[in-house]
């Protein structure tokens, strides 16, 4: 029944976590004739929703607007996942102040749903974890229903994969890696994600499907980590990275270009590591790379702060009342996600040394206040004028949007964090 269901587009799917993971599959279930149930604990995100309003820079709200004329509700009630024939859960997994995985949002959200789960359901859990969190936290859930999995309930985890900002990829083409409780739950899974991807990535188990996500992401660690901790060597030897980088970019084989910055950021490449390394400890590893990458990354935005207050030494200045302007505070270029964004590392360690900091961001307007950080900011439009205002400009996150010949051209010294600018300038620091 259900596989005829998803097969002629009648199943209704049910999505729950309307974030930067949920909202385009909201999108890409609804284009392809889906009926789909949003839900979410923040009311203020569906309020949004059902104005036709979206939250997400990348995601027009003309796309909103198309979906609930398809059929898409947005909503806060529960009680919807007893009409939602597959379940899709993309709730937050971030770390606490130990590095230890939290949990509680796919505990929280197993609670609120359990019951209004039936048979003939599928569940599939999207978050990115820790080998084995399926098996711990969905399987009990299910099998207290009664239910028999494989059989009258069907459970998969397929992880997300997004890259917000960048144009070449999108939900659709993005292979979907999808792992079963059983064979006949994966089954189901690559019969969902088939209706609505271009291709689906079969694998053995959920808990391989849980690894092949920390993998790509800790792949990305500790290379960012690698070019990082090249960029402060050839700092110190007066060579430029981004020149080293683009020459070694050349070599067609073994060698893939990654580029240095002012830190780690975003909701992935911080965090999913260390998922890793907590769960490897029960199996008594040591996940050296991961940590050292860790070790690295986290240092940036002190190193690039120590740089700038060299530049400022050389010219008799201390960093204390001195008036910066940070170019971006999301976490990377093109998008409006804050989280775990270097950029706000380095507007706090400035004003701990006693700087001013304001900020220009095209995506933000408004410091959006975060779990342990509310600044009364607004985003500074970027005239002749107002750069004038300013000691230095540091490009913290090199949107295409900002004029970076103006700025160099008026401002008094900037500080670039991003290799945006390949010549050399009087009033340029590389940082």
């Amino acid at each position: 029944m259900l596989q005829k269901k998803i097969a002629d587009k009648s199943a209704v799917i049910g999505i729950i976590g309307l974030g930067y993971v949920g909202l385009p599959l909201v999108q890409r279930f609804a284009h392809e004739g889906f009926k789909v149930i949003g839900l979410d604990i923040d009311e203020k995100k569906v309020v949004q929703l059902k104005e036709g309003q979206s939250y997400i820079a990348h995601i027009p709200a003309a796309e909103i607007q198309t979906a609930l004329k398809k059929g898409f509700t947005p909503s806060t009630d529960f009680r919807l996942i007893a009409e939602a024939d597959a379940i899709i859960i993309c709730v937050p997994t971030p770390l606490d102040k130990n590095r230890v995985p939290d949990l509680s949002y796919i505990s929280n959200t197993m609670t609120q749903i359990s019951d209004y789960l039936r048979k003939d359901q599928i569940l599939s859990l999207e978050s990115t974890t820790y080998p084995g969190t399926t098996e711990d936290l969905i399987v009990p859930r299910i099998k207290q229903k009664g239910f028999q999995i494989g059989e009258d309930f069907f459970v998969i985890y397929s992880p997300e994969r997004e890259d917000p900002g960048n144009a070449k990829f999108s939900t659709k083409t993005i292979p979907k890696v999808c792992g079963g409780w059983t064979e006949n739950c994966l089954k189901h899974g690559v019969q969902l994600y088939g209706a609505v991807v271009d291709k689906v990535v079969p694998v053995s188990s959920t808990k391989t499907a849980e690894m092949v996500k920390l993998l790509e992401n800790i792949h990305r660690a500790v290379n960012i980590g690698l070019v990082n901790e090249m960029k402060i060597v050839a700092d110190k030897m007066g060579i430029d990275i981004h020149e080293v980088i683009a020459a070694a970019s050349t070599k067609p084989f073994g060698f893939t270009a990654y580029y240095p910055g002012p830190g780690w950021g975003g909701h992935c490449i911080p965090i999913d590591p260390f998922y890793l390394t907590w769960k490897a400890r029960e199996y008594h590893v040591n996940t050296r790379f991961i940590e050292l990458a860790g070790e690295v990354n986290t240092d940036m935005p002190t190193w690039v702060i120590n740089k700038i207050s060299e530049a400022y030494n050389e010219r008799g200045l201390a960093l204390k009342n001195l008036k910066f302007l940070m170019l971006g505070v999301a976490y990377k270029k093109n998008v409006d996600d804050m989280r775990e964004s270097p950029a706000i590392e380095l507007l706090m360690g400035l004003q701990a040394k006693g700087a001013k900091v304001d900020y220009s961001d095209p995506y933000i307007p408004i410091f959006r206040p975060m779990r342990k950080i509310k600044l009364d900011l607004q985003s500074i439009p970027i005239t002749v004028e107002n750069l004038l205002k300013y000691d230095g400009v540091i490009v913290a996150t090199d949107h295409d949007d900002f004029d970076y010949d103006l700025i160099i051209k008026h401002s008094k010294l900037v500080i670039d964090t991003r290799g945006r600018y390949k010549h050399k300038a009087s009033n340029l620091v590389k940082a």
